[in-house]
């Protein structure tokens, strides 16, 4: 379980307390379009040389207990997106922000000896950069966001998106890094 302290910096406003932070996790569905605030970027740490089918993912996400996939969309190693959540539904990726976030997860992130790389194919990030560009449209003024997350089991690397991003300047006039 996490422990959290307060006060705590989301986005950039200070909730002070639980219940002031349950008003940004509470609730099925985000308020709506300009509730979206940033795009959260994720790979599945898993390793580059095997296949993470979505069926494998939706399987160990139920494993850990969510309902269904916690992001909502993800881009397999051949450029294939699914989607796994509504665009407003609040997903299970990167607490607290889920009530604000779209979050977006590739195939891999782990080179082929279990350490933390960025390992998306030339097709992943051809489909990252168009599935950010559709985003950005829907979501102006949303902030793109690379997770990390460090625990006993795993290290996800950590994306700084201005600097792995090869086709920013497509997205500079729409969406803010």
């Amino acid at each position: 379980m996490i422990q959290e302290t307060f006060p705590m910096i989301i986005g950039e406003e200070e909730m002070k307390n639980e219940r002031q932070l349950l008003t940004v996790e509470d609730g099925v569905l985000m308020q709506g379009r300009e509730s979206v605030r940033y795009l959260i970027l994720h790979c599945s740490a898993t390793r580059c040389d095997k296949d993470y089918t979505a069926e494998q993912l939706l399987r160990d996400h139920k494993t850990r207990g969510f309902r269904t996939v916690g992001y909502h969309f993800y881009i397999r190693r051949d450029g294939t997106i699914t989607q796994h959540r509504k665009l407003l539904e609040v997903g299970a990726h990167c607490r607290p922000w889920n009530r604000c976030s779209i979050g977006i997860c590739y195939e891999g992130g782990l080179d082929a000896d279990g350490h933390p790389a960025d390992t998306r194919t030339a097709e992943q990030t051809e489909q990252f950069i168009l599935l950010l560009m559709r985003l950005a449209k829907l979501f102006p003024g949303a902030r793109i966001r690379g997770h990390r997350v460090n625990t006993q089991f795993r290290a996800y690397p950590f994306y700084k998106a201005s600097e792995w991003m090869p086709h920013k300047k497509l997205l500079l006039n729409s969406i803010v890094f």
